[in-house]
């Protein structure tokens, strides 16, 4: 029979049936699939790109980052991934496709077929409102397989109205990624940025 858990710390048989209260106190532990193991937080101040070079991706295949940062201008979102540990980060074979939904102007979409980062989003900027708040999945980043990202997203405008963003991208080439950079296009972001492994 199987167990729950990793050897040697198998800690629970894998019967298929559960109490409410054995699957709260798996999770509570970090056993129970979907569980989060927070990785790396950061808090940052006036910085252009926010890096994570710390994966674990032989041990996760799917990560969450939480993103809540205040730009310092308006600006543009991107992502790019490096396989050589954050020497140097991948400058093509990207594709994206988001919906955008804008409470003032309405809907639309940005999308490319080539391009040398993932496209995330816009907006956040220097006024109260401003603020960007995001989470992204991201998948396969350990294999040497296409690494591909999800997102939704809120970012608010200058104007008074909100963004929301549904789509993602890929990286288009079998590669182990092991590096993951944000970067805005223009200024700096101040906020926190939590990198989670999903259990699987």
């Amino acid at each position: 029979m199987t167990y729950l858990g990793t050897q040697p710390n198998d800690v629970k048989k894998n019967t298929g049936l559960y109490t409410p209260s054995e699957i709260l106190q798996l999770t509570k532990d970090g056993h129970w699939g979907g569980s989060l193991e927070l990785i790396e937080k950061k808090t940052v101040s006036g910085v252009s790109a926010i890096d994570f070079l710390d994966l674990k991706g032989t041990i996760y295949d799917t990560h969450l980052v939480e993103f809540n940062v205040k730009p310092s201008a308006d600006t543009q979102n991107y992502i790019r991934f490096s396989d050589d540990g954050g020497t140097s980060f991948e400058s093509s074979n990207y594709q994206y496709a988001s919906f955008i939904n804008d409470s003032a102007s309405g809907s639309g979409e940005i999308k490319s077929n080539s391009s040398s980062q993932i496209y995330l989003n816009y907006g956040g900027g220097n006024e109260t409102v401003e603020q960007h708040t995001a989470y992204y999945y991201f998948y396969n980043l350990g294999k040497a397989k296409f690494s591909t990202v999800s997102q939704q997203a809120v970012t608010g405008s200058s104007t008074g109205s909100v963004h929301t963003f549904i789509g993602g991208g890929c990286y288009r080439a079998s590669s182990v990624i092991n590096g993951i950079r944000f970067f805005t296009q223009n200024g700096n972001y101040t906020g926190d940025v939590s990198l989670y492994g999903v259990k699987q």
